[in-house]
């Protein structure tokens, strides 16, 4: 996209201060479909903690722009005092999934002891990182594991996927192939699940596999080490 910079904003002095005003730029709307054409539809401006510089929020991608849109910029702010940042943080936000409304029948459901803390995972058959999940959450004790099979690496994890869903007990397929490497025969069913699941990951912008869905909407892309996992877990609260 023309015009626009990529660039780290910190703040020295922290980033405290809300633009002057707190209200989106009369003009900025139109000045930007002017000079930027191809910018897709902004779903939302609003003022960031630097004076005169707005968030331009498309979907749950982020730029930012001064209040005359003679400047468009493509990055993250970063808050020195607190070390945080503030992009990550509002992208956070803005992906966070609603964990009640997960459609769980679409998932495999494995739980171990009480079950009381919940994860849900999307994952690929045919992902190295996933396996290592998998191997760690074997000494997670007290967790239902809700797990969203969302073949994206090709037509070989489709296949593995169908056969891990078509088969009488679809949570031992899984594990087998998963922590053994023992294939599930080839089977067919209704598998319009995968499908959903796929759309469901598109529609949340998971790219990428493992991806955890903490209870309280929080998300966390590839997998975690086992010590943080727990604190997550149990730092959670469940719905």
């Amino acid at each position: 996209m023309r015009a626009l910079t990529s660039v780290f904003l910190a703040s020295l002095l922290g980033l405290t201060a809300l633009s002057a005003s707190g209200k989106e730029p009369p003009a900025l709307r139109k000045i930007l479909a002017q000079r930027l054409p191809e910018l897709q539809k902004i779903d939302e401006i609003r003022p960031t903690p630097i004076p005169g510089l707005f968030e331009l929020r498309i979907g749950t991608d982020l730029l930012y722009a001064t209040a005359s849109g003679e400047h468009v910029i493509k990055g993250e702010i970063y808050d020195t005092t607190a070390q945080r940042n503030l992009t990550a943080e509002r992208v956070g936000k803005l992906t966070a999934m609603d964990f009640p409304a997960l459609p769980v029948k679409d998932a495999l459901t494995i739980v171990r002891g009480e079950g009381k803390r919940q994860l849900a995972v999307f994952e690929d058959p045919n992902c190295g990182y996933c396996k290592r999940l998998e191997r760690d959450l074997q000494s997670v004790d007290n967790i239902t594991l809700h797990i969203f099979l969302m073949p994206i690496l090709g037509a070989d994890s489709v296949e593995k996927s169908r056969n891990i869903w078509c088969a009488p007990d679809r949570a031992a397929a899984w594990q087998d192939y998963m922590l053994r490497n023992k294939s599930a025969p080839a089977a067919s069913c209704d598998t319009s699940a995968l499908d959903r699941n796929v759309a469901l990951g598109r529609k949340h912008k998971i790219t990428g596999t493992p991806t955890l869905v903490f209870v309280d909407g929080s998300r966390v892309p590839g997998a975690m080490a086992l010590a943080d996992l727990e604190r997550r877990l149990n730092g959670s609260q469940n719905p």
